[in-house]
């Protein structure tokens, strides 16, 4: 099943974001590597794509997973928590109906 992560940033979290990058950039190359990534991606703080030190307010990942709890392990696990970018990850399951 689908699942939906939407992750909340910490304030004044941009500098252990950008250190925990490629390390969660990884995680994530996992699932599309295995088929499992539908769209993964930051939300900046400001309307811009390049939101430069204005940073970002958090990032969603919809990705399939075999149950919310094994879903809900990927989100707590993942290194942006572990450097304490994020101060809240949500975790729901979601239902593709379109395209």
């Amino acid at each position: 099943m689908w699942y939906v992560i939407h992750a909340t940033d910490r304030e004044n979290s941009l500098e252990a974001r950008k250190a925990a990058r490629p390390a969660h950039l990884e995680r994530v190359q996992a699932l599309i590597e295995q088929g499992r990534l539908l769209v993964a991606g930051p939300m900046p703080n400001i309307d811009s794509p390049d939101p430069g030190p204005a940073g970002f307010s958090g990032s969603t990942i919809i990705a399939e997973f075999d149950s919310l709890d094994d879903a809900q392990h990927w989100a707590a696990t993942d290194p942006y928590v572990e450097a304490g970018v994020y101060d809240y990850a949500d975790v729901r399951p979601f239902i593709r109906a379109l395209p």
